[in-house]
């Protein structure tokens, strides 16, 4: 027994490299979207549940209506759940919907399935099943995450036992079979067992694969996870081409047809890095979805669970309660928790959405992809329909890609199907346009491209109006148009001059100053201006974007990821600036107690608290924001204390951080290198001490152990910075204000 994972891995592996090498992986452009295919009417489904009480029963049915979903799915087993979900199995026919039955088998049963009493109770109960339900049920679904034992339970021969048991019972009742279920992208398995299945005459009707990218962030996104990231970009391994080659698979194997019966994107593993995670969701819902329509190759796709407060199109309200032991993916047994505490997620709106336009549409092509924008057409019931975003909070403006009549003569409705009366830019959050015939969508360009600007999507109560006023370009967030003109007369970069040096708050190679805020003279804006470029930066920059954009760019990564910043207000630009000065950042004034650089220093000269706070108690609060931060994805790379303000409410410590310009963002967690890289200028004004002190906390908390190799970037970094004073730029003046002093 200990052996049979070995022997299944070792089969497997031989399999899919024969498969492989005979080129059968082999699929050109497969990354890219079928042209001009139908999207089947019943795409879109769900993986359904309910519980004991009936009550659910009618509430989930009332929620399928509403939706207008036309197909689910239902997970049964032979458990304490059978008489329930049966129940709920008879009231899905009754409303007429189609239903494909996924039979699970309880977990142990599966682990002693080589058991002839095992073996003689699941033909019972699947005997059973069928002869109530074998002429009103679309399909039988057999298979649990077989890649997966932890999940499903079995080895190979248990497996095989399983299925033909199932298969021929189905067969003997003329039921449509589904399987085998493989779990996430693994091919090898996909290659394998379908080559086994179809050797042993037991091929399945449809092949299903649950096509999982969760991990990778965004649904559009290569697969770093297949042969590291170096060869992402070469191998493009996306959704799309996930979906056409192991449908490719499945036909070279005798079974074209495919689906994917479950994925998700779980809200707290989306709280990891964006803490909008219920928002972030629903975007997902659609991108994800419309780009399985765009592969052309799945005839159905499912959401699941329905109701979950983790992953759930509807939140169950149970977010303290344990999650089940086993995986909702390989066994969705029930819907939890009381009918009285459902609440819609934003996905359900967005699902809806989705829906709606994709099911029983005409896929066209791809306006744009694979560049961090996405534009998708399809006809929809005589309709032109544009499914639109953009990918890591990038944006691309409207009147850069559509003409001005093509937008004046399309409807325009966001992610969740409400109509909009304009609409100004694209966002990772989706929009959808519609035109009565195609002759009205003229595209100003044959290649759409971002405008280079970073935005966080859903911030709530707050719009983005694009600057655009002679040469001047740029951005400004405010409530409403009205407001936003209120701040660019009061902004207006002709008129915002810098002050002297002395009512500035800082004047060397930027100016910052503040400023009444126009919207409540009681409070401050702050203003920051390049006032000085070397002129190796102004050779070295110009193809860079203008400071106060990488600022802005900068401050809104900080906000999608929940990381504290000055809120960026707005940013200002001269589009023909050979002298790279002219353009201004503005965001809101940090209140703050004080600069983390300060209470460093104060450490380091010999003091245990400053302002009260111990220095254990700063360490602490700084490595979880650190790490938070770095786990976000983030780099700063000017991570000095001086921009790492402290706010202090009680013992409740907050940090934000200034001087955005030259920060790094990733879709994935930031290396180890580029960590201790800030770290080294976050704790250069600390003593040694407190430096190991603090390291201990932050790698303890990353599940490493403080070491020599984590101590050397500090020391490289100490004899930088004294070089730099001694022979560099500041040691040359330093020398020559001393002769100065001493000899003129």
């Amino acid at each position: 027994m200990k052996t049979q994972p070995s022997m299944l891995t070792r089969q497997v592996m031989i399999d899919g490299l024969k498969y492989i090498a005979s080129g059968g992986f082999w699929l050109k452009n497969s990354h890219l979207p079928r042209l001009n295919h139908p999207v089947p009417d019943d795409f879109m489904g769900l993986c359904v549940a309910t519980n004991a009480d009936p009550a659910t029963d009618a509430y989930v049915l009332a929620q399928l209506q509403t939706l207008g979903v036309k197909r689910v799915r239902l997970d049964m087993s032979d458990d304490d759940a059978r008489p329930y979900q049966e129940r709920f199995l008879r009231s899905l026919l009754d409303a007429g919907l189609a239903v494909t039955l996924h039979v699970v088998q309880p977990f142990e049963a599966a682990r002693n399935m080589r058991s002839p009493a095992v073996q003689s109770a699941w033909a019972e109960f699947l005997s059973a099943l069928l002869q109530t339900h074998a002429t009103r049920i679309a399909a039988l679904e057999i298979g649990n995450t077989i890649n997966r034992k932890k999940w499903a339970g079995y080895d190979m021969p248990g497996f095989m036992l399983a299925w033909q048991i199932a298969y021929d019972l189905a067969r003997q009742h003329r039921v449509t079979v589904v399987g085998p279920n493989i779990q996430d992208f693994e091919p090898l398995y996909n290659i394998s067992l379908l080559k086994t299945l179809g050797q042993d005459r037991r091929l399945p009707d449809v092949h299903s694969n649950n096509l999982f990218v969760e991990r990778i962030v965004e649904p559009e996104l290569a697969d770093f996870r297949i042969f590291k990231h170096k060869w992402t970009r070469i191998l493009k391994f996306n959704l799309i081409k996930k979906a056409r080659l192991l449908q490719k698979v499945g036909d070279d194997m005798g079974v074209p047809v495919m689906v994917s019966p479950v994925a998700f994107w779980a809200i707290y593993r989306i709280k990891r890095r964006f803490p909008d995670g219920a928002q972030k969701q629903a975007d997902y819902v659609t991108r994800y979805f419309t780009l399985l329509a765009a592969s052309g190759v799945l005839q159905q796709a499912n959401w699941g669970a329905f109701i979950c407060h983790r992953e759930g199109l509807i939140d169950d309200g149970l977010h303290d309660a344990e999650y089940p032991a086993l995986e909702r993916v390989a066994y969705y047994k029930a819907a939890d928790g009381d009918v009285a505490r459902y609440q819609p997620n934003p996905s359900f709106a967005a699902f809806k959405t989705a829906s709606h336009w994709l099911n029983g549409a005409q896929y066209m092509a791809p306006v744009c992809t694979g560049q961090g924008l996405e534009i998708h057409q399809l006809s929809q019931n005589g309709q032109t329909v544009h499914i639109a975003w953009t990918l890591n909070g990038q944006c691309a403006l409207l009147n850069q890609i559509y003409t001005p009549h093509s937008l004046q003569q399309a409807q325009l409705f966001n992610r969740d199907g409400e109509a909009l009366a304009s609409l100004n830019m694209l966002t990772e959050s989706p929009a959808y346009l519609v035109w009565p015939s195609a002759d009205q969508v003229v595209l100003r360009t044959t290649r759409p491209s971002l405008s280079g600007t970073v935005i966080h999507a859903h911030i709530a109560g707050l719009q983005y109006f694009p600057i655009e006023e002679g040469d001047w370009r740029g951005m400004i967030l405010a409530k409403d148009a009205a407001q936003a003109q209120q701040l660019w007369r009061a902004w207006h970069p002709e008129t915002l001059q810098p002050p002297a040096k002395t009512a500035a708050l800082r004047h060397a190679r930027n100016a910052i100053w503040s400023l009444p805020d126009p919207r409540d003279p009681t409070q401050q804006v702050t203003v920051k201006k390049p006032v000085r470029m070397y002129w190796h930066k102004t050779l070295l920059d110009r193809h860079k974007p203008s400071k106060a954009k990488r600022s802005w760019n900068g401050a809104m990564e900080l906000l999608r990821r929940g990381v504290g910043t000055a809120m960026p207000l707005a940013y200002i630009e001269h589009a023909n600036d050979p002298s790279l000065r002219r353009n201004f950042y503005i965001c809101a004034f940090v209140a703050h107690q004080f600069a983390l650089s300060k209470a460093f220093l104060a450490f380091r000269q010999g003091d245990s608290h400053f302002e009260g706070l111990s220095a254990e108690t700063l360490y602490h609060a700084f490595a979880r924001f650190c790490l938070h931060m770095h786990n976000s994805g983030i780099y700063f790379r000017d991570f000095s204390g001086g921009n790492i303000l402290v706010q202090r409410q009680g013992e409740q410590l907050e940090f934000v951080l200034i001087d955005t310009a030259r920060l790094h963002a990733t879709p994935t967690a930031t290396m180890i290198k580029q960590r201790l890289a800030d770290l080294t200028r976050a704790l250069h004004k600390l003593h040694w001490e407190g430096r190991k002190q603090f390291l201990q906390m932050y790698l303890g908390m990353t599940g490493r152990r403080l070491q020599w190799q984590f101590l050397m970037p500090f020391v490289v970094y100490d004899c930088k910075v004294w070089l730099k004073r001694t022979i560099g730029r500041k040691g040359l003046r330093k020398l020559l204000r001393y002769l100065k002093a001493r000899f003129v």
